[in-house]
């Protein structure tokens, strides 16, 4: 008998039936149609939005099961939503979303040993006086390896990160330290890595925390002389993942409590993965006996995605929203943002947005629009760290020959273009530009700003610098 998208649901309705309540079967199954099966995603109907987030939320486990039993391991499911009569028009508005198959992250149960004088273990993320081991893993569920699409870019970062998933806390990349520009993708990949390790190890203890809510809950600790408790929480945890790392910069106190969990971590097998937005040999006041342990392990590169990778998000992006464009301008969009991935996907849902809310079609002319402002308003956005590294590379040195205090001519002339880009394309004050830039004062960036004017009236070389730089900023 050939498989077909009644039959498969039919078998599905049975096992269904029999697992939940028979006011919420005839309420939330009875209604839905069976539409197409085709490689194995089964898609049904669905009569609204509302009908079709209720499912997702109450029986995306019991669905999944169902459609497993039905059509194996790689089994997909397809919402078809058919609204009727939107906008006057005679046709009803049908919408496709695939189902995520996921439900939101469980809180996870700890065993707390009890060896202090107090029994209870101060959990930061409990209002104190609240004994509660329950601990939330703060993952977002929707940011998994799914919809991590790899390229290029991002295949060293993403194949380390499925097989810490794999194996947490058993293989050489540990810690794990994923490093990259804004909007990469950085807190995606942690995230993914997290829930992947929950769906695979349900029984260990995963913990995401950006570092600056670590470094809060620490101050927090030491002005309630609860820092030992604070340590402890965390030296219980199975996988730690600490968003933003670089955050840790300068702040000592936070830096010697982190080492302790790190160390204890380490020594017991379990895994830590770190973000950041520079590599650990560009981070500046971070202790050196931490900047060490985070080279323990791997240090994986977000780079800017290519032009494929850029048409494939855009694609995925669609599919997952359940809309659709023409080719021509998820090519357009994916030509013109380069820069990250946020600002790619920033782009399409305002084009959406626009199309949607101001009942206008989607065309190559909407497209531009909305393009010329996310492009125009990343012209802006350079950070002083990554004017020094574009000069650094440029001149063949590294950053911190740049920052050095030698006076030999071709490197003061790399530093003083480091400041006159610093000046120009952000909004410091010349004397934050001359801290970073060497530890320099205000006196030193605007001397160099003159110079640089100077030679570039009479200098044809390094008139060629100016403008070759000015293309890489640009």
């Amino acid at each position: 008998m050939s498989v077909t998208a009644n039959s498969v649901w039919k078998n599905c309705l049975v096992f269904i039936k029999d697992n939940i309540q028979p006011q919420a079967f005839k309420t939330w199954f009875e209604p839905i149609k069976p539409v197409k099966l085709s490689e194995n995603a089964l898609s049904i109907q669905v009569p609204s939005k509302f009908f079709y987030e209720w499912l997702e939320e109450h029986y995306v486990k019991l669905l999944k099961v169902a459609l497993t039993k039905e059509l194996g391991e790689t089994a997909k499911l397809v919402y078809i939503i058919r609204m009727e009569n939107t906008y006057g028009n005679k046709e009803p508005f049908t919408e496709k979303i695939p189902s995520s198959n996921r439900g939101a992250m469980a809180a996870q149960e700890m065993d707390v040993p009890i060896k202090s004088k107090n029994p209870e273990l101060r959990n930061p993320f409990v209002i104190p006086g609240i004994r509660n081991i329950k601990i939330e893993s703060q993952l977002n569920p929707n940011y998994n390896f799914d919809n991590f699409l790899e390229g290029d870019s991002n295949r060293l970062a993403r194949s380390a990160g499925m097989a810490v998933a794999n194996k947490p806390g058993g293989t050489s990349f540990n810690p794990l330290l994923v490093f990259g520009g804004v909007g990469l993708g950085k807190t995606h990949l942690a995230h993914a890595i997290g829930v992947e390790i929950k769906d695979k190890y349900p029984e260990r203890t995963v913990l995401y925390i950006s570092a600056e809510k670590f470094t809060q809950q620490y101050i927090e600790s030491v002005k309630k002389n609860t820092r030992n408790d604070f340590i402890h929480f965390y030296q219980l945890i199975d996988v730690l993942i600490i968003d933003d790392v670089q955050f840790l910069s300068g702040k000592s106190g936070t830096q010697d409590v982190f080492f302790h969990i790190f160390n204890h971590l380490h020594q017991n097998g379990k895994q830590v993965i770190l973000t950041s937005d520079k590599a650990p040999v560009d981070m500046q006041d971070i202790e050196q006996r931490l900047l060490s342990r985070f080279k323990w392990g791997l240090s994986a590169e977000l780079q800017s995605p290519d032009y494929e990778t850029r048409i494939s998000i855009l694609k995925n992006k669609l599919y997952r929203d359940g809309v659709e464009i023409p080719e021509d301008i998820i090519e357009y969009v994916a030509k013109h943002i380069k820069s990250n991935i946020r600002e790619l996907e920033g782009a399409i849902i305002s084009l959406i947005a626009q199309s949607t809310l101001n009942k206008r079609e989607v065309t190559i002319e909407l497209a531009q629009q909305v393009v010329e402002k996310f492009v125009k308003n990343t012209k802006r956005e350079v950070s002083i760290d990554y004017i020094q590294k574009v000069v650094s590379d440029y001149f063949e040195m590294d950053v911190a020959t740049l920052q050095s205090k030698t006076r030999k001519r071709h490197i003061v002339q790399a530093r003083q273009l480091a400041m006159f880009f610093a000046k120009k394309f952000t909004k410091a004050s010349l004397a934050s530009i001359g801290s970073q830039i060497g530890k320099r004062d205000h006196a030193t960036v605007l001397h160099a700003c003159k110079t640089v004017d100077n030679l570039a009236e009479t200098d044809k070389q390094f008139r060629k610098y100016i403008d070759d730089l000015t293309k890489k900023f640009s």
